[in-house]
C-alpha cells in the first residue's frame, strides 16, 4: 500500500459512519454528556453577555468585575441565571442540529469527492456546509431560547427589567410584543450563528486533517487514541479562535438587540450607532476574550465529547441488545471525584439536578459484565 492510501486508512479511523450509529442510544446518552458539559461552561456565557450589554458608564465592564458583582450580589446562583432554560432548550436543539450537521456532511463530501480536492480543503467545505445547514435548521427552537436566557442574564443589571424566571420573561415579552417578540433578533441570529457554524466546522474539519497530515502521520502505524485525542482537541481551538474573531460584532448587535426592554425597540442600525458613539469600532468586540474562551472550550469539550461517543456507540451500541453504551468507569469516577455534594449543593437548582443526573444515570447505562463492581 502506497503512503497516500496509508494516510486515507489512518486518518479514516477517526471518522465514524453516521449510518451506522444507534441515533436513539446516540440522542440520549449525548444529552447527558452536553448537558455536563453546559453546566460547567455556562458561566462564561452569562459573563460574555453582561459584558456585550453594559452600558457606557456601567462600572462593570470586564470579565473580573462582573464576576466579582454577580458573585457579591447572588452568589454562585448568580453565574447560572438563565440556565433551567439554556437546558430546556437544549435538548430538542441538539437532536436536530446533530442530525442535520451529520446527514448533510456525509451528502456534501459526497458532492466535493469528485473535484479531487486536497483533504483539508474538502474537509472545510463539507464540514462548513454542514454547519451552516444545522445551525439554520436550529434557528426556529434557538432563538426563542436564546431571547428569554439572556434577558435572565442581565436582569437588573445596567438598567434592565427584572423577573420572576423563564415563563415572566415569555408572559411579559408576548404580552408587549406578541409571539414575534420572542424572535426578536432572529435576522441576526441566522446570520451570526449560521456563518459561526460554518467558520467553526469549516475550520475544524481543515484543521485537524492539516494537523494530522502535516505533524502527527507517520504513514505506518494506526492513530493511537491518545493521537487522534489530541488532533481533536487542537482542532477544536482552532476553530474557536476562528469563528470567534469573525463573528463577535454581529453576536454583540444580536444580543443588544434581544435584552432591550419591552419599552425600547431601537434596530441594528441605532444599535450600531450607539456602539460607535460609546466606545469605537472597538465596542463591537465587547466580551471578546470570554466569547473566545467560551467558543475554545465548548468546541474543545463538545467536540471531544461527540467524538467518543460516536466512536463508543460505533463500538459497543450494537454488542448488547439490553445494553445501552458501554462508558469507561474512568470516567464516572472523575465525575464523582470533582463534583461533590458541597459543589452540587452551591449550584442553582436546574445545575444541580442536571448535574446529578447525569453522574447517577452512567452506571446505569453500561452492560452488568463491565461495571465498576464487577470490574473489580
Amino acid at each position: 500500500m502506497d503512503a497516500a492510501g496509508t494516510h486515507t486508512q489512518t486518518f479514516g479511523q477517526t471518522e465514524i459512519n453516521w449510518d451506522k450509529l444507534d441515533k436513539t442510544k446516540f440522542y440520549f446518552v449525548g444529552a447527558g454528556i452536553f448537558s455536563g458539559v453546559t453546566v460547567a461552561l455556562y458561566p462564561i456565557s452569562v459573563v460574555k453577555t453582561r459584558m456585550q450589554v453594559a452600558s457606557h458608564d456601567s462600572v462593570e465592564r470586564s470579565a473580573i468585575s462582573v464576576i466579582k458583582g454577580l458573585l457579591k450580589t447572588d452568589g454562585v446562583s448568580g453565574l447560572y441565571r438563565g440556565f433551567g432554560t439554556v437546558v430546556t432548550g437544549a435538548i430538542p436543539t441538539r437532536v436536530i442540529f446533530l442530525t442535520a450537521l451529520e446527514t448533510t456532511k456525509v451528502a456534501a463530501f459526497k458532492v466535493v469527492e469528485p473535484f479531487k480536492l486536497s483533504e483539508p480543503t474538502q474537509a472545510a467545505i463539507a464540514n462548513g456546509v454542514a454547519g451552516m445547514m444545522a445551525s439554520l435548521c436550529t434557528q426556529t427552537v434557538f432563538v426563542p431560547v436564546d431571547v428569554v436566557s439572556q434577558r435572565l442574564m442581565v436582569q437588573g443589571y445596567s438598567g434592565h427589567a427584572t423577573y420572576n424566571g423563564g415563563l415572566d420573561v415569555v408572559r411579559k415579552v408576548i404580552k408587549s410584543d406578541g409571539i414575534r417578540g420572542l424572535y426578536r433578533g432572529f435576522g441576526l441570529s441566522v446570520i451570526t450563528y449560521s456563518p459561526s457554524s460554518a467558520v467553526w466546522w469549516a475550520s475544524y474539519g481543515a484543521s485537524q486533517r492539516f494537523i494530522w497530515s502535516k505533524l502527527l502521520d507517520d504513514g505506518v502505524a494506526a492513530p493511537s487514541e491518545g493521537k487522534i485525542m489530541l488532533v481533536q482537541a487542537a482542532g477544536g481551538i482552532i476553530a474557536g479562535a476562528t469563528a470567534s474573531c469573525v463573528t463577535t460584532p454581529l453576536d454583540t448587535i444580536k444580543t443588544r438587540l434581544q435584552v432591550m426592554g419591552h419599552d425600547q425597540r431601537p434596530t441594528a442600525r441605532q444599535i450600531v450607532k450607539k456602539l460607535i458613539a460609546d466606545d469605537g469600532w472597538t465596542g463591537f468586540y465587547r466580551g471578546l476574550g470570554p466569547r473566545f474562551f467560551s467558543m475554545s472550550a465548548w468546541g474543545t469539550s463538545m467536540i471531544l465529547a461527540y467524538e467518543y461517543l460516536k466512536e463508543i456507540e460505533d463500538k459497543y451500541g450494537r454488542v448488547d441488545g439490553a445494553a445501552a453504551v458501554r462508558f469507561p468507569g474512568e470516567f464516572v469516577l472523575m465525575l464523582r471525584r470533582t463534583f461533590t455534594a458541597a459543589h452540587l449543593r452551591d449550584l442553582p437548582n436546574a445545575a444541580a439536578v442536571t448535574l446529578s443526573c447525569l453522574i447517577l444515570s452512567i452506571p446505569n447505562l453500561t452492560p452488568p459484565r463491565t461495571r465498576l463492581g464487577a470490574m473489580a
